[in-house]
């Protein structure tokens, strides 16, 4: 939070200034306010004009009116390629094209409803204390999320809050990963290993190369958790881990002293690769081409798939002789006629690599089996697949 722009806004007769608190969101330009008598139709007409509105009242009040903004924002998936909107407009639905066009469309629908639902702000007070009446203690949820360069009193959207107080949760909490018989904790803002088909994955690959694993110096590209750095040093690797994210570093830096792999697992502050060579590479990269809608989509959108391309083409570069890599993706981009089949594959052959083995896994994930979801289908018939690479 080095540097986080000073802000203004009114909280009834009196000026307040402080400082814009938001990770993931440029400060707005335009403040209003809004409180306990606000209807979500009202305020939903003025956050779609670009107007942010500094709410001042009843934490519970402040939950409901966000809640009915955004069941005023949701609707059926109509498909068709998103048109030309206002801003905070969604698009005028059109007849479903393709599942591409009514993918880009639903997408495009989810950033308008992000971008609008981020303008209900709420006031920080200093000590991470929430300025409104009947708001729960959620300094140590703010603390972790923010960190020590926060400086409020401040401004935060309502969203991020609450994405923050439930990211607490899962920390304290953790999350259980049977590939390693342990619990990891995510921090705000790093994707959870809740999809553990790609753990799986890489844990049943150590299980059956263990030639490629054990004694070897390995890289695991974009460690998020530190959850595949751990299934290969417990297999007896020398990781590298590395991640674009700081939080996600502090994060797997954290979870590696945890399981006691400190030792084992390096985690470096990194644009993909560390310096030098490995025998073993190993990445579950972004595997939707897209924007991402905030810091933990980013674990899961690569616009215009740029991230694959480079960490597959660049490969070779940090290969050792005799070494290999694992790379895991979903083929949901490629059912969704999102990205072209077989693109391991076809990046691996312009990098001068060839697939030596495939490993596949049906993800188990609630949303395979969510008859609601309009992509049900599709998410049906996802595989997660490893393709081991080698020169």
């Amino acid at each position: 939070m080095k540097n986080a722009p000073a802000i203004r806004w009114r909280e009834g007769t009196s000026e307040r200034s402080g400082r814009w608190l938001s990770p993931g969101a440029p400060a707005p330009a335009d403040l209003g306010t809004a409180g306990d008598a606000t209807t979500a139709a009202a305020a939903l007409a003025r956050a779609r004009r670009g107007e942010a509105l500094v709410y001042s009242g009843d934490w519970r009040n402040a939950r409901q009116l966000l809640a009915a903004m955004a069941r005023r924002l949701e609707g059926p998936v109509r498909g068709g390629a998103p048109a030309r909107t206002r801003p905070g407009r969604a698009p005028a639905s059109r007849a479903p094209a393709s599942p591409a066009r009514a993918w880009r469309y639903e997408r495009e629908r989810r950033r308008v409803a992000h971008e609008v639902l981020g303008r209900v702000l709420v006031p920080i007070e200093p000590g991470f204390r929430i300025a409104l009446a009947r708001a729960p203690d959620a300094s140590a949820a703010l603390a972790e999320a923010l960190g020590p360069e926060a400086e409020p009193p401040g401004l935060l959207p309502l969203r991020d809050l609450l994405g923050m107080i439930g990211a607490h949760e899962w920390r304290r909490r953790g999350v259980e990963v049977p590939a390693l018989g342990a619990t990891v904790h995510p921090h705000y803002g790093v994707y959870a290993p809740v999809r553990g088909e790609y753990v799986d994955l890489v844990a049943r690959a150590a299980r059956e190369w263990p030639a490629a694993v054990r004694g070897k110096r390995a890289f695991d590209v974009g460690t998020g958790t530190g959850v595949l750095a751990f299934v290969l040093a417990r297999g007896g690797a020398a990781v590298v881990a590395t991640d674009l994210e700081p939080r996600a570093v502090a994060c797997a830096r954290e979870n590696a002293a945890r399981l006691g792999l400190a030792g084992a697992v390096d985690v470096r502050l990194a644009d993909l690769y560390p310096e030098g060579v490995a025998d073993l590479v190993v990445s579950n990269p972004p595997w939707l081409p897209g924007e991402a809608h905030g810091p933990l989509e980013r674990a899961v959108y690569d616009p215009g798939g740029r991230l694959l391309e480079r960490l597959v083409l660049e490969l070779p570069a940090h290969l050792a002789p005799g070494g290999e890599a694992w790379i895991v993706t979903s083929d949901l981009a490629e059912l969704l006629g999102l990205s072209p089949e077989g693109r391991v594959p076809a990046l691996a052959g312009a990098a001068g690599l060839r697939v030596a083995d495939v490993r596949e896994a049906r993800p188990g994930h609630p949303r395979t089996r969510d008859r609601e979801d309009p992509f049900h289908a599709f998410r049906a018939r996802e595989v997660t697949r490893l393709h081991r690479l080698v020169r």
